[in-house]
Parts: structure tokens; sequence; C-alpha cells
């Protein structure tokens, strides 16, 4: 289905790529080794991917389109070397982290580094209204994390919290990619606020099934990894699992979650299953994936439009 998302834009995907290598390199030995490692492990390239599609829906893809592509990647790029450190992850798209390869203060300094070339690309193409919108989200991500770190501490977020932390950490990001790809196009201020809230909507949808995954079995044992529940989150299917218990069986489950012990991680699952926390959580997603779709209804028809409205069903069918 990626292919076929992509079809409409993959010459500029494929233009996208030395665009992007060029803004990460840096005339520091180590600096450039790094940057280049990371260029290597590219993922799905899911940002650049909604930038142009946006763009396309929105009137034409040009030279500022690039700019608000790169300068969202870069950041995004950031945030993630910056989420491996706080996370202590050794691992990131199935490679070495950089800090588990270069330890935390180069992991901390590559960070800042890339963060700082996104926003240069910006200022040096004299594009202010696309770095505020990105500019924004990144402050949104911060308070979304530190907010799910607040909250889980005292495990009380609520389903209206929860859907405040994924709003800021996961969707505003997603949200500016398509609002920066409809200013790049010179859309108008009515287009451009709706593409915004068209990837709000998406990116909802996309991080309950990323907490959706934590649940299913995986790998070759055929369990739920469970990662959230070891980290003490509570997501969405959890939340509501437990919003259908009595007190008792409420604190009983939080003393299961608070013990770390990876032995309670299939009760606890178990527990949100039989509860509907599952059917309540997949229900959700496809909410906001149906309204992201309706959002698009005032956009005239075109294999952009086309592509935007099959990366919605993806994002509520993929498998990683």
């Amino acid at each position: 289905m990626l292919n076929q998302i992509k079809e409409p834009i993959s010459n500029h995907l494929n233009d996208f790529e030395p665009f992007f290598r060029k803004n990460m390199g840096s005339d520091i030995k180590l600096l450039d080794l790094i940057t280049n490692y990371i260029v290597r492990r590219k993922g799905k390239q899911l940002r650049p991917m909604l930038v142009f599609l946006s763009a396309g829906a929105c009137g034409q893809i040009n030279q500022s389109t690039y700019v608000a592509a790169g300068m969202i990647e870069l950041l995004h790029t950031a945030t993630l070397v910056h989420d491996d450190v706080v996370d202590e992850a050794y691992e990131r798209r199935g490679f070495f982290s950089i800090n588990a390869l270069w330890r935390s203060k180069v992991a901390v300094l590559v960070g800042d580094f890339i963060l700082s070339r996104g926003l240069l690309v910006a200022i040096e193409n004299g594009q202010v209204e696309m770095l505020r919108v990105i500019s924004s989200a990144v402050k949104e991500m911060s308070e979304g994390e530190l907010l799910q770190i607040e909250r889980s501490r005292k495990m009380n977020i609520d389903e209206e919290t929860y859907y405040d932390i994924i709003g800021k950490k996961t969707a505003s990001l997603i949200a500016s990619c398509c609002a920066n790809g409809a200013i790049s196009a010179n859309a108008t201020k009515d287009m451009v606020d709706r593409m915004y809230q068209f990837g709000k909507y998406l990116g909802m949808a996309f991080q309950i099934r990323d907490d959706l995954f934590d649940y299913q079995p995986s790998g070759l044992i055929g369990k739920p990894t469970g990662n959230d529940i070891k980290e003490h989150k509570l997501t969405l299917p959890l939340i509501y699992a437990l919003s259908q218990s009595d007190t008792h069986e409420r604190r009983r489950i939080i003393r299961l979650i608070n013990s770390g012990k990876k032995a309670n991680i299939a009760e606890i699952v178990d527990f949100a299953k039989d509860k509907g926390g599952i059917d309540y959580a997949s229900k959700k997603m496809f909410e906001f994936r149906d309204n992201a779709k309706q959002t698009l209804e005032i956009f005239p028809d075109s294999e952009y439009k086309k592509s935007l409205l099959l990366l919605a069903d993806y994002m509520v069918s993929r498998e990683k």
C-alpha cells in the first residue's frame, strides 16, 4: 500500500534525499560520520510524504515544499535522537541508536546540531510561518512527554488526559507536516487550517495504533511486548479497562503495573482485553481515521488527495 501512496510523489521523494543529506552534513568528521549513519537508517519517510502530498492537494509542489519537508525531517530526527537518550533506548529501527554507539553526551550534542540545522533551513529560506508552525509542534511534543511522565508516576491518566498527551507528543508534528505542506503551496488560511486538522486526527489514530501493538503477540514466542506497561505508561486500552473496574480490581491491577515484573504483563494484557479495552481503543482509532478523511472532503479530487485518503487507511492497518 505504501508504494501506491507514494506513487504521485515518488520523483519528489527521490529528489528529496540528496537535499536532506546535504543539510545534515558537517565539516566535523565525527559529526559527519554520525549524521551519515542516521541518513542511511531512514524510515518510511512518512513525514516528507505528508508534506509533499499536502502541498499537491492544495496546489503545486515547489522548492518551498522541499524546504518544509527538510525542516520537519531534521527536527523530527533531532527529537528521535534525544528520545533515545531520555528512554535509554539502545535500538532504533532495528539498528543501534546513537547513544548506544557514541554514548549519551555525544547523542545529545548531535541532536542539538540537527535541531539547529532544521531551524537554519527555515531561516535561510525565509520561511518564518513554517518555522512558527513546527516550533509550536516541538513545544507541544516536549509538553506531552512531560505530562505523560508526571501523570504516569501518579497512575492518574484518564481518557481526556490521554488524548491531550498523544495530541501533543505525536499528532502535533504530523499536523505540522500537513500544514506546512499547504503553506508551501500558498494555500488559503482555511485550507492550511483544514490540513492541520487532518494531520491532527491522523496523528491521534497513528498513536493509538502504536499503543495497540503493545497488546498484540510479537516475536518468536508470540507474546505481547508490554513495553508501555513495563515503563508504567497507561495507554487507552488499559485506561478504558480500569475505568470499567471496581476500586478493588483497579488497585490490584495498578499494583501489578507498579511491580514492574515481566511475569505480570500477560495478566495485565488479558485484563485489558477482557474489559473491552482493546476493542474500545480500536473503535476510537477508526473514529479519528474517519474524522481525518472527512476533513479532506472540501479539497478537489486529485491523485494527491487519493493518496492522503489511502494513507489514513494505512495508518490504522499497518503492522509495524
